[in-house]
Order: structure tokens, then sequence, then C-alpha cells
């Protein structure tokens, strides 16, 4: 299979280049600071707020494609990811941890649920924009019978074969390990409006509530059944270090896996973190938001170790529902949420993990000021409670990198006033 990554010119000195800036950037003495910070706060026990700050959004900016001197397709992907993380590393500085090795992940395939939308996207000039979409299902009754749960497979010869292509080239700079995550939200909403529509959806909790009911508890059972399927299979990898977990934090953590856990048995899903969130229904009543949807997250994201809820969503007008999931300890608390009131309703319970408008960094006018007043408005909303800042969901930075890192500067000087 090594046909499938050919090796081109310079590239593989190229990668090996970059490789070893990854290694000495491992070995800085912060990162083990930053590990210690984080499990503390992980741990509700943190000595100030962890400061995050995401680059994919803006890799078009950061990292352009003209930049890349590899050639290889497999290679230029490779490339890109290293020259996006020594960018964060030399220039945003935020918590993010850097480790001393290559990882990969199993190459699974998860299949459609029977039909598919088909995304159209507007021009725009190849960067993200907005799209639409013909939902397949017209209607819910008539076209339930098209829904299929979701074909699963796992080409483990491929796997096999990356891994070892990866030692064999890389093994000598840096130790390479299997571990990856396969989904990010276990939301189930996300799924319904592509199927039915987010006017279907809406519609749906009026004109069919039988038939959404239907729909939701499909979603639940397929979604359930993803789970056992990774399990089964032996797919799962731990996700308490510097993974990404919920929707912009990390997973640093001590408290997982499960006490229970031996290294030589498969990881669980009850030794992961997991996501929930419902952005899609941010219009709905909180009631509408008890009676059909969180019904049936609720089985899902019980089954994880720990969990973190919520996105852009403003969560505070259903907090009374979402308080009930058992391993709750993040909380989403996003530019349109009441901070004041998730801080009263967090307490010293879960982390609240602020989302500052991506605005502030993105528009013509650059104002440090105001970043600056509404990191101490959040500060002073959010108490005593532990607080992490997650810059995320930026899609410019107006053509100017370094806005990034300020940012995180500005950050730093302003929660380091109060102490």
């Amino acid at each position: 299979m090594t046909e499938l990554w050919p090796v081109v010119g310079t590239d593989m000195e190229i990668l090996r280049g970059l490789l070893v800036r990854k290694r000495e950037m491992a070995q800085d003495p912060v990162m083990a600071e930053r590990r210690r910070l984080w499990l503390c706060h992980a741990a509700l026990d943190g000595e100030r707020p962890m400061i995050l700050a995401e680059t994919g959004g803006v890799l078009d900016e950061l990292v352009p494609l003209t930049t890349l001197r590899c050639q290889a397709p497999w290679a230029r992907e490779m490339e890109r990811s290293l020259r996006e993380l020594i960018f964060r590393y030399e220039r945003v500085c935020d918590d993010y941890v850097v480790e001393p090795w290559i990882q990969y992940g199993w190459t699974v395939s998860i299949g459609e649920f029977g039909v598919a939308p088909e995304l159209v996207r507007g021009a725009n000039e190849g960067k993200l924009g907005s799209y639409t979409w013909d939902a397949p299902i017209k209607d819910l009754d008539a076209d339930f019978g098209k829904l299929r749960f979701r074909e699963l497979s796992v080409d483990r010869e491929r796997t096999a074969a990356w891994g070892a292509f990866l030692e064999a080239h890389f093994g000598d700079i840096l130790p390479v390990r299997l571990r990856a995550g396969y989904w990010w939200t276990a939301g189930l909403t996300w799924s319904a409006i592509n199927l039915i529509g987010l006017e279907g959806l809406m519609m749906a909790m009026y004109d069919n509530p039988k038939g959404l009911h239907r729909l939701m508890a499909f979603l639940r059972d397929d979604f359930l059944r993803l789970l056992d399927w990774f399990e089964a299979e032996d797919l799962l990898s731990l996700n308490n270090e510097n993974d990404y977990v919920g929707s912009g934090s990390q997973g640093w953590t001590d408290e997982l896996p499960h006490p229970d856990f031996r290294s030589d048995q498969p990881v669980r899903i009850r030794d992961l973190w997991g996501l929930s969130e419902s952005q899609e229904t941010v219009g709905i009543s909180p009631r509408m938001f008890e009676t059909f949807i969180f019904p049936y997250q609720l089985p899902v994201i019980s089954r994880f170790g720990l969990s973190y809820y919520g996105c852009c969503e403003p969560v505070n007008n259903r907090w009374h529902v979402i308080e009930r999931i058992p391993n709750l300890r993040r909380v989403s608390v996003s530019p349109w949420c009441d901070e004041a009131f998730m801080a009263k309703a967090l307490g010293s319970d879960a982390i609240y993990c602020r989302k500052p408008n991506p605005a502030q960094i993105s528009t013509g006018r650059f104002d440090e000021d105001a970043i600056r007043e509404d990191i101490r408005t959040t500060l002073l909303a959010a108490g005593d409670c532990t607080v992490e800042f997650a810059m995320k969901d930026v899609h410019t930075l107006h053509d100017e990198p370094w806005r990034l890192g300020r940012w995180v500067a500005l950050a730093r000087e302003v929660c380091a006033e109060g102490g």
C-alpha cells in the first residue's frame, strides 16, 4: 500500500525538518507547566483561566497553500498541519500543549442514513461560506422507511500500513502512536436538520410531533449503535490529554479513564469525554427543547465518563433541563449567553467555557480596548468559577495573522490583573 503515499522529491527532507522542530517545541518546559495547569483546571481547582485560540478556521491566512514546499498530496497535508502547529507555538502562544509524538487514527468509514442531503455552496473565493441543501426526507411518515442505520466499517490493513509508513520514515525522530477521535457531537439535531431541514424540524413540532419523536428516537438508537460498534471493534482511544473535546477545549484530566479501566482491555465510552449540543434549536422554547430534543440526547451523553454541553447556542434559558446530565463537567458560555446567570448556575460544579465573539478579531478594526473590556466583563461575571476562554469559529483575521496572538496576549494581560 505504500504506493498510496509516494515519496516525491525533497518531501521527506522537508517533513523530517518540521518534525524535528515539533520535537523541540514539545521539549519546551512550558509544556509541562501547561499540562499541570490543565489537570488542576479540569479538577475544578484551577490556578488561572486557561486560554485557547483555534487556528483551523483561518488556515488559509496562516499557512496559505502557495507556501507549501512538499509535492505529494499526503505530504502537503502533513506539512500544512505541522506548519500550523509551529505558527500556534511561535506566534499564538496560547495554552495548547505540543506533544512529543506523531499521531494517527483508524481508517474508519461512517455511512449515510439511507438518504443524504446534497449541499450547494455559494461562491466565496475559496473561503468558508454559506450553503443550502435539499432535505431528502419530505414527509416524515411517508419517507421514514427510507432511513437506515449508518453502515460502519474499518480498514485495518490500510491503518496498519499507514502506521508502518510513519514509523519507517519518521519513527527515529518522534514515536508514532495510534490515537484519534471519530465524531464530534452526540447532539443529534445536526443530523435531524440534514434529513428534514431546519424548517421541517421546527414545523414538525406542531404538525407531526409523533413523527418527530420517531425520527429523534431513530437518531438516538443509531448513535448508541455507533458507540457500541466502536467499543466492540476496539477502535476507541482515550481523549484525556491534549485531545480536542467539547466545542473548543482540551481533554486533560486525571479522572479519565474510569477507575476500573485496565490498560490491557479496550477503551470504553465511559472512559471518554463526550459532547452534546443543539445549536440548531436555538429558536425553540425551553419546553419544546425539553420535549423533543433532550430526552433523546440524555441516553447518549450519559454513556460518557465526563461531558461537555453546548457550542454557539445560549444555554441559560434551557439550563434547568441541561443540568440533569449526570456527568456534566464543562458548559459552553457563548457570545449570546447570559454570563451572570451561567456563573451562578455553574458555581463550583462545572467549568465556565467562555467563547468570546470572534468578530472582535475578524472585522476591519482591531480594538484592543474593547477586547480588554470584554475579558474583564467575563471575569467579573464569572466570579469564582473555573474559567477558560476559547476564541473559536474565527473565519478571517482580516488578512492580519498577528491578531490571534495579540488577542491571547491581551487576554493574559487582563486575567493577570486580578492576581
